[in-house]
């Protein structure tokens, strides 16, 4: 079948965008790495919607765009909001960030172990990498503790049995 691995080159380009924004945090430049998170999200988009256009879908593809959402909306975002602020808090900043990534990855285990239709359980990790992201982004107009308050709600969130429904 052609096309049966375009959608990956999209997850690719995901992965990519997340990796970019990690160096990007150690390179301190945050709002830059904040919307390399953002791109990553069109990336995710594109992936699915391209599969579903062209009419492929795989195993393969389904655990790479789990891996790769790991990276770009679990682990970039919390090394981003640690570098950010959350290291000024000590342990307690470097546990919001890991608790961050771990709810992350239960949320995408979860998520390729089961069945859903119609709507989601929990948050999806793109959208609690999205939203930490757009925080980092403007981070300047919100409260000092907006930040880590959202990533332990999210992390919560993402890990609860709350039903989302699928846009």
């Amino acid at each position: 079948m052609k096309g049966k691995h375009i959608p990956n080159l999209f997850t690719m380009g995901n992965l990519l965008f997340g990796v970019f924004a990690l160096v990007l945090a150690l390179q301190e430049e945050y709002v830059q790495g904040g919307i390399m998170i953002l791109m990553a999200g069109i990336m995710d988009y594109l992936d699915g919607k391209v599969a579903r256009k062209l009419q492929v879908s795989s195993d393969f593809g389904k655990e790479l765009d789990s891996l790769a959402d790991l990276v770009s909306f679990g682990v970039a975002p919390a090394i981003l909001a640690y570098a950010l602020k959350l290291s000024d808090w000590g342990y307690l900043g470097l546990a919001i960030a890991l608790a961050f990534v771990l709810c992350g990855a239960l949320r995408l285990a979860r998520f390729n172990a089961n069945t859903f239709t119609g709507c989601f359980m929990g948050v999806p990790i793109t959208a609690a990498g999205g939203i930490i992201a757009i925080l980092i982004i403007y981070f300047g107009n919100i409260p000092t503790l907006a930040l880590p308050l959202a990533m332990l709600l999210l992390s919560c969130l993402m890990v609860s049995k709350i039903k989302v429904p699928k846009f």
